[in-house]
């Protein structure tokens, strides 16, 4: 099993061994944290320092998140990370909610013994995280999470357009978790594995409509900002939750 905070992408295999696929996540987290925040340039060499990485491994890592609109890059301006745009995560939640419920019921109906296991396992430790208040970690899990259950669908296409778009949703998702207390963290994993027990029974219908639950578990607070202006820098309670 993958560790809690690794990720993974739809665009080709990449085993978790290879150094770019580890350089990869780390780069996705940390533009989803705001670590690498919204129009920051990326420098290859620093990234190489910073991810003890080799140069090849930062480069296909950069062209991958390009390739999720993550990331831009342009010719003598360089690579930056991609803005926040409200119109854009708007459109994200939006096809998310008509594409998603579908790749569930796919997943109820195809997924196999591995994919069932990565979706039962994919929150192990999330109590702890909430405790600890680790939102590293708990982004990693969700982001896990949501790949394995477009892979489980067994329909690559969706996989490759449903992914980024988690991706790109969960950099403001993340703002919104400042506000939530630790119950409606504990709340919104369980409608997460009550979804993945409903594909580990192949119920379609359940599995379709449990994952409009999770695609709405979507707070006040973040609804009012994507109903609103843009965004920059980065997130706002680091280092711990908010008073």
């Amino acid at each position: 099993m993958a560790h809690a905070d690794t990720l993974e992408s739809p665009f080709e295999d990449w085993s978790p061994d290879l150094q770019k696929a580890r350089v990869y996540e780390q780069i996705l987290l940390d533009i989803i944290l705001g670590e690498l925040a919204p129009g920051a340039r990326l420098d290859e060499q620093a990234l190489c320092r910073r991810y003890d990485a080799g140069l090849a491994g930062v480069r296909d890592s950069l062209s991958r998140l390009a390739l999720e609109g993550l990331v831009a890059r342009k010719a003598r301006a360089g690579t930056t990370v991609a803005p926040l745009d409200v119109i854009e995560v708007r459109q994200a939640y939006e096809a998310r909610g008509l594409i998603e419920p579908h790749c569930a019921a796919l997943a109820a109906a195809n997924a196999g013994p591995q994919d069932i296991e990565a979706l039962r396992h994919a929150f192990d430790g999330a109590e702890e995280a909430i405790r600890t208040n680790d939102v590293r970690a708990l982004v990693a899990m969700d982001q896990r999470f949501h790949a394995a259950l477009a892979r489980a669908g067994r329909n690559a296409t969706l996989a490759r357009i449903i992914i980024p778009l988690h991706h790109k949703a969960a950099r403001f998702w993340i703002f919104s978790m400042a506000d939530d207390t630790e119950e409606e963290r504990f709340a919104e994993i369980a409608h997460h594995r009550e979804l993945a027990e409903l594909i580990a029974a192949g119920d379609i219908d359940g599995a379709r409509d449990a994952v409009m639950g999770v695609l709405g578990v979507f707070s006040d607070n973040l609804k009012r900002m994507v109903a609103g202006g843009p965004i920059s820098g980065g997130l706002a309670f680091r280092g711990g939750r908010r008073g």
